[in-house]
């Protein structure tokens, strides 16, 4: 195991990251961020409340669960839906965040892009992920990055957050997906 981004590290990307976004988007009245449960929904709120403190105002942002969109339900074993939190200004017509941990075949985002279409009409739609391993299955990729790490695709990538798991680090190991 290697430590590929560690706890000072991760928050300059979740700033960087948090910067990015209001200057594309030319501040945060029309932002909606909606994370990825379970990291990115973590993740998407420490990006809520970074943008918060930069714009001065509050930032919708709230989680949307993929697990009925996957293309491989049939392949792992059942798991519990995750909340889907969608905020009070919905995501009609708004600038959409798609935010998640890992980026890698591509498949997580394209189950989000369902799932998402099946609760409105964003008017654009961006995706923001802490790390991006290369390795993608479809034409997705991330409008936000906190670190590229290429990868083989034997190789693991964990990211750990304080919500969860104690500490903030992102850790590289050796192994079988």
């Amino acid at each position: 195991m290697s430590l590929a981004l560690p706890a000072p590290d991760m928050a300059r990307a979740i700033t960087r990251i948090s910067h990015e976004i209001l200057e594309r988007n030319s501040g945060s009245e029309s932002i909606t961020l909606l994370g990825i449960p379970t990291r990115g929904a973590h993740l998407a709120s420490r990006i809520a409340t970074s943008m918060r403190e930069i714009a001065g105002q509050e930032i919708q942002c709230g989680t949307l669960d993929i697990t009925l969109h996957r293309d491989d339900l049939r392949l792992r074993p059942p798991r519990a839906l995750m909340p889907t939190n969608i905020p009070p200004l919905g995501v009609e017509g708004r600038d959409v965040v798609l935010v998640d941990d890992v980026l890698f075949s591509g498949r997580t985002i394209r189950a989000a892009l369902d799932a998402l279409g099946e609760i409105g009409r964003p008017r654009t739609v961006q995706l923001a992920v802490l790390v991006d391993r290369g390795h993608r299955q479809l034409p997705i990729r991330a409008d936000y990055v906190g670190k590229n790490l290429p990868t083989s695709p034997s190789q693991v990538i964990k990211v750990h957050m304080t919500e969860l798991d104690g500490v903030d680090e992102v850790t590289l190991e050796e192994g079988e997906m």
